[in-house]
């Protein structure tokens, strides 16, 4: 069991939502965090029937059997019952208790309770495993290949895994829940999406493979977003001294699923493939530094029309971060860190995330980052922010 770097409330002092996608280990944590937390599962059958036809028991339970204001309420699997949230909110502002609403998707919440009970819930959210967490356990082929989900990253039968959580993500995500008309242009449109992982996205070409208009791949899209399965990338869009792209990019929010629904098999370190898997990597590690310790700062990447580029930035270009999957650095794998020094007119600490054996410093001042390495620094603040 790996610990996590999600800090929660302390039981009683918050309502809050933790978000994450299927088997990223939420309801583990919360376990640990609230062993006396009183819970509602409602993938349980029989829990979900009864909520779903009177979510007011909610209310009458409670009332009935009132709780230690000192411990926290659990409700697993919020989305699946929206109207619960009501009763939530009723029970927030009459009688002070405090929630821990956890879910995989944010999509019939918002369409059966807009406004998320009005602001008085914090927001959380759990990704996969991190460099970080897994510590002495992690393994950066086993991480670019069988992704960052706990269950299928310790299993050993990590290929087999994946394909179930596909096949039950369909299944369960969209076919329980009617997020589709058509489930196999759905299915199709994944394995387009996957082969555009990390890159711009061109609704026409994945249109055109599913046989769907532009509009339903954008659905499409807002779906893998609204289950967190994926997010978006934006362009870094402050002016600077050229016009910037400002199409975002999709990343997968594990890859190991990428692998999967792009049959792309074992990835081996020299391949296309394995690049790619890097990068998400690269993306992930920032992302889950940030979503964890750094809420409000912003990630994106940076463009220029003349196809220069660095895969990200943070903030407000205060740290800008190249991924490349390569055992030797050399000046061609700078030129986007170097177009960027141009362009801005201040500092900015840039690095290049590589797999070079110890880090080095270019004579202008590029870090040469190995990949632990540079998630070491990363999660004990020595890049960005404070140490988790």
């Amino acid at each position: 069991m790996f610990s996590r770097s999600l800090n929660l409330p302390v039981a009683g002092t918050e309502t809050f939502f933790l978000w994450g996608p299927r088997q990223t280990g939420k309801t583990t944590l919360l376990k640990q965090r609230y062993p006396r937390g009183r819970w509602i599962n409602l993938l349980r059958a029989n829990e979900f029937r009864r909520y779903a036809t009177r979510p007011e028991l909610l209310r009458l339970e409670i009332e009935a059997d009132p709780p230690d204001p000192a411990r926290q309420i659990v409700i697993d699997e919020i989305q699946k019952v929206p109207a619960l949230l009501d009763e939530v909110h009723g029970l927030i502002e009459d009688r002070k208790l405090c929630f821990a609403l956890c879910g995989s998707s944010a999509r019939k919440v918002r369409r059966g309770a807009a406004n998320l009970l009005g602001g008085r819930a914090l927001r959380f959210e759990l990704r996969g495993l991190t460099a970080h967490e897994l510590g002495s356990a992690f393994d950066l082929e086993r991480v670019l290949n069988h992704g960052y989900l706990p269950r299928i990253y310790e299993s050993g039968r990590p290929a087999e895994r994946l394909n179930a959580y596909v096949s039950d993500y369909l299944r369960e995500e969209i076919a329980a829940e009617g997020l589709v008309r058509s489930l196999p242009s759905f299915s199709d449109f994944l394995d387009a999406a996957s082969l555009s992982d990390g890159s711009m996205v061109s609704y026409t070409s994945i249109a055109r493979d599913c046989g769907v208009s532009n509009k339903t791949a954008k659905g499409y899209f807002q779906i893998l977003e609204d289950t967190l399965i994926g997010s978006w990338l934006p362009a870094y869009r402050k002016r600077v001294k050229r016009r910037l792209a400002v199409s975002p990019k999709f990343y997968f929010a594990d890859v190991g699923v990428v692998n999967t629904l792009a049959r792309r098999g074992q990835v081996r370190p020299g391949s296309e493939s394995f690049g790619k898997a890097f990068e998400n990597w690269v993306h992930h590690e920032l992302r889950s530094y940030l979503a964890y310790s750094r809420p409000n700062s912003a990630l994106a990447y940076w463009r220029l029309p003349s196809g220069l580029e660095v895969d990200f930035v943070v903030d407000d270009i205060d740290l800008a971060v190249e991924a490349k999957a390569s055992s030797r650095i050399h000046s061609g794998h700078l030129r986007g860190l170097k177009a960027l020094a141009q362009e801005l007119p201040r500092e900015t600490r840039r690095m290049v995330v590589c797999l070079e054996p110890k880090p080095w410093r270019t004579g202008d001042g590029i870090e040469v980052l190995p990949a632990l390495e540079f998630a070491k620094r990363l999660w004990s603040g020595g890049l960005i922010g404070n140490p988790i």
